[in-house]
């Protein structure tokens, strides 16, 4: 990988100019994200909890406080703190571990379901609309020449 030690000498144009689009096309979807959360009543990070609970792949009964707070990158207690606000909206609740009961395992309500589902289905037209520019511009930093260093790619 490349230190912020070695300056940026080795890094052209062509892949300044390829980071930049990368990160305003990941930045025009977040703006998107954000605004499509706040119309439906949600702050973005209240809608990611409902992703996040949603999207859970363990092999637990579902995701736990720390898990959510890992996948939101929050401390735990800012994540019980999320969990509280969404739980005295309806929109999740809280059930026991199934061996440890002092565990907290936080699951969607009805409500949290519907609400998600709406968001799911404009944020995949989103994707289709916008995923082509995206997709490109991710292209372009892995075609670059720093990349290739990183990985050692560069005889190849």
């Amino acid at each position: 990988m490349h230190s912020a030690a070695e300056g940026t000498a080795d890094i052209s144009p062509t892949e300044f100019r390829a980071l930049s689009e990368f990160r305003y096309q990941i930045r025009k979807f977040q703006h998107f994200s954000e605004k499509a959360a706040r119309a439906v009543g949600l702050e973005p990070q209240q809608h990611q909890l409902l992703l996040a609970i949603k999207g859970f792949a363990g092999e637990s009964r579902g995701p736990t406080i720390g898990y959510l707070a890992e996948r939101l990158q929050v401390r735990h207690h800012s994540a019980v703190e999320l969990v509280d606000r969404m739980e005295a909206r309806g929109m999740v609740h809280r059930q026991p571990g199934e061996r440890d009961r002092r565990q907290v395992i936080v699951a969607l309500t009805d409500a949290g379901e519907q609400i998600l589902k709406d968001l799911a289905a404009q944020h995949i037209a989103e994707m289709q609309h916008i995923g082509p520019g995206l997709v490109a511009a991710l292209q372009q930093v892995l075609e670059g020449e720093l990349y290739a260093r990183a990985c050692g790619l560069e005889d190849v």
